[in-house]
């Protein structure tokens, strides 16, 4: 069986989050729907996964809500389903950025189609930036673009106040997986004072999408927050597996290292593992793989 992952996001006001909260898990349970849907008063952030004709009722489910009318998502394949069960949680932010007033209901950068990406970005006067963690950055990211090298999007404003000057940078392009990091992070330095501020709609999964993969001017893999881990253009499957340990997408080279051990650490997690994390890590193993 072939399953439909969709993704999708809006941010719009939801001040009745917490009733929503588990008429939405209940109605994706009868569906066989899993992944996670995030909710919060500023909007809705999800993946989820399940047969064609589920994911279509859930997602007439939420357009039936007149504030998700125009919701718009995107899709991709899997052949096994990429999520053990179904979440919807209740959270302060939809995408986690740490600064409140920050309001993408308000105020968001300029979007750019997939088709029109290559142009913006090869403007030598366009600072292009991957809003993403480095963890992400390193399996793929757009030629010439800049890594924050940042461990969590919180740490994004302090990037920007350090490296980067309304007055210097004129042209700011960012990008993200599926657009929601980018339409925080555009929001934030436009009340930084930056005039023009750029973002590519639908994020990179759109761009692999859409621009034919002689056009395209992305490198690498893109990371995906499921069991597929990471996926190429035309959205297939990509070739990283993820560490048991640590989560960290690692490459079949990677594997080879004397630091990786199934189940237990890979070069990534290596040198933070303790004596106890170890002993946790091979039961796990055993539990699950059998001895090696």
């Amino acid at each position: 069986m072939t399953f439909v992952v969709a993704t999708f996001y809006k941010f719009v006001r939801f001040p009745d989050a917490a009733e929503m909260q588990p008429k939405l898990l209940d109605f994706c349970n009868s569906q066989n729907i899993r992944g996670t849907i995030l909710l919060a008063e500023e909007g809705i952030n999800s993946t989820i996964a399940g047969s064609r004709q589920a994911i279509d009722q859930v997602l007439a489910y939420l357009r039936s809500d007149a504030r998700l009318v125009d919701l718009e998502h995107k899709e991709s394949q899997a052949d096994s389903m990429p999520f053990d069960r179904m979440k919807v949680r209740l959270k302060k932010e939809i995408v986690t950025l740490g600064v409140p007033e920050v309001d993408p209901n308000t105020q968001v950068g300029t979007y750019v189609e997939p088709q029109d990406w290559n142009v913006l970005i090869s403007d030598p006067e366009v600072v292009v930036i991957d809003t993403r963690n480095q963890y992400e950055v390193n399996i793929g990211s757009f030629k010439g673009a800049k890594d924050p090298q940042t461990a969590s999007f919180r740490q994004f404003p302090e990037y920007v106040q350090q490296h980067l000057d309304p007055a210097r940078h004129k042209k700011v392009a960012m990008f993200c997986t599926g657009g929601i990091r980018c339409e925080k992070a555009s929001s934030f330095m436009l009340s930084q004072g930056f005039q023009a501020v750029y973002h590519l709609k639908g994020g990179i999964l759109k761009y692999l999408e859409e621009v034919p993969p002689e056009e395209s001017l992305w490198q690498g893999e893109c990371f995906v927050f499921d069991q597929r881990v990471a996926i190429q253009h035309g959205l297939e499957l990509g070739t990283h597996e993820m560490c048991l340990s640590c989560g960290h997408p690692i490459t079949d080279e990677d594997k080879t290292s004397p630091k990786y051990v199934l189940g237990i650490s890979c070069p990534f997690c290596f040198d933070q593992l303790t004596p106890e994390k170890r002993r946790r890590q091979e039961a796990r193993r055993q539990q699950f793989h059998g001895s090696p």
